[in-house]
Parts: C-alpha cells; sequence; structure tokens
C-alpha cells in the first residue's frame, strides 16, 4: 500500500514562493498519476494541478504560470512549486496518487498567505 507524506507548507507573505513535496512509500509512483489538491476551509478539495506517469501536466486556471508541478520517479517524490503566492492560496494542501486501482491520499500540509 502506498503511503504519502506531504511537507514544506507554511506561512509565507504574498508574492512569497513555497515548495511542496509529496514522498511515497510502499509502491514505485510510476504507476500512478500525482496530483496536488487544495482545500480552503469551508470549501471543497480542488484539483490545483497534476501529471500523468508520462510527465503531461494540466493546472487550475487560477495558477497556471505560477506554479509548476514536477516528479522525481528515482526519488519517488512528487513536488509542487509555488511562486508568486496569493491570499487566495491560503488553504490544506493535498498530495494524491491515483490509478485504475487505487485513488490515495496524503495527511495535507497547510499553507498560508498572509501579510
Amino acid at each position: 500500500q502506498v503511503q504519502l507524506v506531504e511537507s514544506g507548507g507554511g506561512l509565507v507573505l504574498p508574492g512569497e514562493s513555497l515548495r511542496l513535496s509529496c514522498a511515497a512509500s510502499g509502491s514505485n509512483l510510476w504507476f500512478y498519476t500525482m496530483g496536488w489538491y487544495r482545500q480552503a476551509p469551508g470549501q471543497q478539495r480542488d484539483l490545483v494541478a497534476s501529471i500523468s506517469s508520462g510527465a503531461g501536466t494540466n493546472y487550475a486556471d487560477s495558477v497556471k504560470g505560477r506554479f509548476t508541478i514536477s516528479r522525481d520517479n528515482a526519488k519517488n517524490t512528487v513536488y509542487l512549486q509555488m511562486n508568486s503566492l496569493k491570499p487566495e492560496d491560503t488553504a490544506v494542501y493535498y498530495c494524491n496518487a491515483r490509478n485504475i486501482w487505487a485513488d490515495l491520499w496524503g495527511q495535507g500540509t497547510q499553507v498560508t498567505v498572509s501579510s
């Protein structure tokens, strides 16, 4: 069973950057489409970005040009580089691993953008 552990969240000022990491154990991430989702208080959990096993990427319109998702299959890790952060990016960010056999989630990491 794959276990996902997110890290890298924190409190930053508007305009600053953060890099989130999602480290996997128990299976090779090559077999999964990986995604980052976020959920703000009182809101639904929404897709931020995803990357396929072939490294094709997809982004929410609200983060295009600011966020970059990448994967390092050798390190079994997925990253989300977040630049030019805005207060509306504040949320708990969750890592997701999905294929036809499984739909797995990490525990989430808090990102707060505030002056």
